[in-house]
């Protein structure tokens, strides 16, 4: 390909000279060219390498299905991999660096894989790297990850920013093509809010460019120009150009981002680079057009070959002759439009080759009258080249009999356009739920039956016609508005003219494969991007892989980038052919999202760094600061550690408040906890079913602890829940899981049980909370609450009752997770702020501390109370010594995976507490090992989960997870290893209550 500027080019603006460079060499440009453009002017063919045989790439089309010339933009942490050249726009500046090969592009020593051909076969990686020992992959995985992948991620943090917004219309139009702004206009005049999106950056689709065809009179980009500035006047319109709708979801609810800057060598300030749109809709039209489609033959991928409507779309609109010699292949109408314009824009036409016998009168008149020379009843058998196209060989061809004459020919050659047909662009249609359907006349598959309200017009349905693709649009516009709750707007009729000769994709020979007589071999791609072959796909039919979605994973034939958007078609039509099948037999693959690749920024939008997740503060939160605590984060909420006094560090801190606890009294904001209102008739059934433990018997003014499990039978949260009243209850939770809980209650009521009559809600900001601890809460709080009696015959164990703690409305709930007396005090949030300091200062005659986390852990662990460590997905009832709170004389979720024998095997690993025997501080994580020594420790017979030092026996003391628990353990030395951080200390494996065994300090 020797690529070159001509005197045309409808949106280049030859009064802007832009610069740029690739690979480090600096080039010119103008403004309107897209990268690929602007290279193939300076006459650059090679692009890129191949992703497994680092074969030599150029420019393959000109727009978003390129599966060849993929770029690394910009540098450092804006830096862009596997980027189009195709869709990007030059702007001044631009950098761009070729990917996949090292050194460099014009010698990559990785090419020598070539060579290794037959070694790299579809499926390869499942059955090589696998031998002669185990350890042998330690030794090839370094070279398969060096040698993998296309493009390499910036590890430097990108500076631009994101965004993320949502979008309400009632007509969404995706395309702006000829049908896409027949469909807007005829629903914005019907009144109703529409939204066009197209992913370029000027709409008119296929008739950007255009010169000969005319629309009610005007040129084609007249009438475009007059159809934008139409619907811009209409007030319930908007125009989204740059913007790529990438997903179809359920309830019409359509994913999109918007290129913002893209464009821009760095964005303005405070502009977004990207912008997500989540797009909820009352209607779609789906008018994506079509891709033009290859022909797999020998040596399909050498730079310069290329689809022939891209080599005819350079030429159009950005001015770009794709070489100075020029062969057209084609097995339809469509490409002889491509030959033609080339010729007329000053390109040399070698020939056109066709396998079909005959062409239509006007084709041939207007390839007469130009002299380009046609060989019908032939095919292109090979292409030539290293590292730019050479020579074309061609070869007679029967149509009947599908077979090619051994007869050849060289034509010399620097590109060679080709046209398979086309393929409708049917992405969104498919993933939102429609089964393609196989159009024979097109032999290609079209949007099947709508399963959401979406209808698609143009070239997306089959229809390639300029007047076909408008009165589609137009009657889908109509049809669409009408759904919204419009009157049906009047679907216009369009006077249009065409060349004579342009081909609209019909008389259709379809031809997949050019094979060669008496079995010579050549390498010819299916899939550009992945490297698929031919024999490939055919390796996978011998092999079993017949199924479509056997043979894209055992090929990866359409996993790409790319989605098999040049490459679906002809795959499965191989597929076809080796079983003897009919391709709607085959059938095709389900598009997913993305339809083109969306960055992670654009999904993120703001929510990175900082902002990833909203930060939680409680009621309370100016008081510690001001009290001189050290704030942490739990989750996503900011929780006091310590309250330090002068001269401590954090050791000194916990252990002092938790001593004091321990003595006299403590106190700690408790707000965080997930607290969920539960209410209606069948509440109480409800938490029967939801609890492993029974619920039925909770009077009113009673607490209970309860577990709640997964439904594989494991651990998933405990808390108490306080019933309040006959058909309420408030339900607290771990802080950690407060919204997994909510969410998995949500989910109960609205699929397993959708009769039960049940609310449930958040209230974790409603209610502020804290808890008194130690020996002298009651007395404290007897000081400051009047109406209400805190002794045992007041406020038994797990009671509830309201109160008035001097003016403040509260709850007081008799609950103990340090083990000592203790209470939690709830008012409403408003209130929090002026409970903790009513409390702090009533405390000072009993001589109360605040405490922070780390104090709440040493207690609950000197205590053997479980927290989130211990309830880590793996953990059943049993193995927590829980066993108890799981009925057996009702039905709860979990109950039967809960049963299994897997689950209730004795040396399954259970909690055990441990003591440092050397008073070596312990680790959470260590594992629990038989091995004297660190250098052989044995394997793993549990783990350490949560650690601290207890003040109430003076000792490093943990809790841990250990085969067969207490039981099997009483006199077997053990030693906590920890082989990453350094360490391995012995332990003594005692009960997991290290303090008041009886429990009897919180019952008095």
């Amino acid at each position: 390909m020797s690529g070159y500027r001509l005197e045309n080019g409808s949106l280049i603006d030859r009064s802007k000279p832009l610069n740029f460079t690739f690979d480090g060499k600096r080039y010119g440009g103008f403004a309107g060219d897209t990268l690929a453009s602007a290279l193939l002017a300076n006459g650059v063919s090679l692009f890129g390498r191949s992703f497994k045989y680092h074969r030599p790439r150029g420019v393959y089309s000109a727009g978003p299905e390129e599966p060849n010339a993929l770029v690394t933009l910009r540098s450092g942490g804006r830096s862009e991999p596997n980027t189009k050249a195709t869709v990007v726009e030059l702007y001044e500046g631009l950098h761009a660096s070729s990917q996949n090969r090292w050194p460099n592009l014009q010698y990559d020593l990785l090419s020598i894989n070539q060579i290794g051909g037959p070694m790299l076969v579809a499926g390869f990686y499942y059955k090589t790297f696998m031998g002669p020992t185990r350890k042998a992959w330690m030794l090839y995985e370094h070279f398969i990850r060096k040698a993998a992948g296309l493009g390499a991620a910036s590890k430097e943090a990108d500076p631009d920013r994101y965004e993320k917004s949502n979008l309400f219309c009632d007509v969404l139009v995706v395309g702006a093509g000829p049908a896409g702004l027949a469909a807007a206009l005829t629903a914005g005049r019907a009144g109703a809010r529409v939204v066009l999106a197209d992913e370029n950056a000027q709409a008119g689709g296929a008739l950007l460019g255009e010169q000969e065809e005319t629309i009610d009179s005007l040129p084609a980009q007249d009438w475009v120009a007059q159809s934008l500035a139409e619907l811009a006047a209409l007030p319930d319109v908007s125009i989204m150009p740059r913007t790529t709708v990438y997903g179809y979801y359920d309830h019409n609810v359509l994913g999109a981002v918007e290129r913002v800057a893209d464009h821009l060598a760095t964005p303005n300030a405070h502009q977004a680079r990207q912008k997500h749109w989540t797009i909820r809709c009352a209607s779609v039209v789906l008018a994506t057009g079509a891709i033009e489609r290859p022909i797999v033959f020998d040596g399909n991928d050498k730079p310069g070959v290329m689809l022939a409507d891209s080599a005819r779309r350079f030429a159009l609109r950005q001015g770009i002759a794709v070489g100075r010699k020029v062969v057209v292949f084609t097995n339809n109408d469509s490409a002889y439009r491509s030959a033609l314009d080339l010729k007329d824009a000053g390109v040399e036409i070698a020939a056109i080759v066709d396998p079909r016998n005959d062409l239509s009168s006007p084709l041939k008149d207007a390839v007469q009258r130009r002299g380009i020379r046609v060989l019908t009843a032939h095919v292109v058998k090979g292409a030539k080249g290293g590292k730019a196209l050479k020579t074309v060989e061609i070869a007679p061809f029967d149509p009947k009999s599908q077979t090619v004459g051994a007869s050849r020919e060289w034509l010399a050659a620097d590109s060679l356009a080709v046209s398979g047909g086309w393929t409708p662009t049917i992405h969104l249609a498919s993933q939102a739920g429609g089964k393609p359907v196989f159009n024979a006349e097109i032999a290609s598959f079209v949007p099947g039956e709508a399963l959401q309200d979406w209808r698609a017009a143009g070239a997306c349905n089959g229809d390639f016609a300029l007047k076909d693709c408008l009165s589609a649009g137009a009657n889908a516009g109509a049809l669409a508005a009408k759904d919204a709750g419009f009157a049906s707007g009047t679907a216009s009729a369009f006077d249009v003219t065409v060349p004579a000769h342009a081909g609209s994709g019909g008389s259709l020979y379809p031809l997949w494969e050019i094979t060669r007589p008496n079995g010579q071999k050549g390498k010819k791609f299916v899939d550009l991007q992945h490297d698929v072959t031919a024999e490939d796909v055919r390796l996978a039919q011998r092999e079993g892989f017949e199924s479509v979605e056997h043979l894209k994973r055992y090929t990866t034939l359409g996993m790409a980038a790319d989605q098999g958007k040049t490459s679906n078609v002809n795959g499965l039509a191989l597929m076809a052919a080796a079983l003897e099948r009919s391709i709607p037999e085959v059938g095709t693959t389900r598009f997913r999202p993305p339809y083109t690749p969306v960055a992670l920024g654009a999904l993120a939008g703001r929510e990175t760094g900082f902002h990833i997740s909203p930060v939680r503060r409680t009621p309370m939160h100016d008081l510690h600061v001001k009290a001189g605590a050290d704030m942490l984060t739990a989750g996503q909420w900011m929780r006091p550690q310590v309250y330090r006094k002068s001269g401590e560090d954090v050791f000194d801190a916990y252990v002092r408040e938790a001593r004091t606890v321990r003595e006299g009294v403590g106190m700690v904001d408790v707000s965080t906890l997930g607290k969920i209102d539960v209410q209606g008739p069948d509440a109480q059934e409800f938490l029967n079913r939801v609890y492993s433990n029974g619920f039925k018997s909770l009077p009113v003014g009673k607490a209970r602890y309860g577990l709640m499990l997964r439904e594989d039978g494991c651990l998933f949260d405990d808390g108490t829940t306080w019933r309040l009243g006959e058909t309420q209850y408030l339900m607290t939770t771990t802080t950690a899981n407060a919204a997994g809980v909510l969410s998995h209650l949500e989910f109960l009521l609205a699929t397993v049980w959708p009769e039960m009559r049940v609310q449930v809600t958040s209230v974790t900001e409603q209610w502020a909370g804290v808890a008194v601890a130690g020996p002298k809460s009651r007395a404290l709080l007897q000081s400051v609450i009047k109406d209400l009696d805190l002794s045992n015959e007041g406020v038994p164990f797990m009671g509830v009752c309201p109160a008035t703690l001097e003016d403040i409305p509260v709850l007081v709930a008799r609950l103990s997770f340090s083990g000592e007396l203790a209470y939690e005090v709830y008012a409403g949030s408003n209130y929090g702020a002026a409970l903790w300091e009513k409390l702090m200062l009533a405390g000072e005659a009993f001589g109360l501390v605040p405490y922070g986390t780390e104090a709440l852990g040493t207690l609950r662990i000197e205590k053997g109370h479980v927290a989130g460590p211990e309830l880590d997905g793996r953990t059943t009832a049993r193995d927590l010594g829980l066993g108890g709170m799981t009925s057996s004389k009702k039905h709860y979720i979990g109950r039967p995976l809960m049963e299994r024998e897997a689950l209730n095997e004795d040396n399954r690993q259970r909690l055990v507490g441990v003591i440092s025997s050397n008073g070596t501080p312990l680790r959470a994580g260590s594992h629990l090992v038989e091995g004297k020594t660190a250098e052989q420790p044995g394997r793993s017979l549990g783990h350490v989960s949560s650690t601290t030092y207890s003040p109430a026996i003076d000792k490093f003391v943990a809790l841990a997870l250990l085969e067969g628990g207490l039981e099997d353990n009483k006199d077997r030395r053990l030693f906590a290893a920890d082989p990453l951080r350094g360490g391995h200390d012995p332990v003594e494996v005692v009960s997991p209550c290290f303090f008041d065994k009886d429990g009897s300090r919180m019952h008095v």
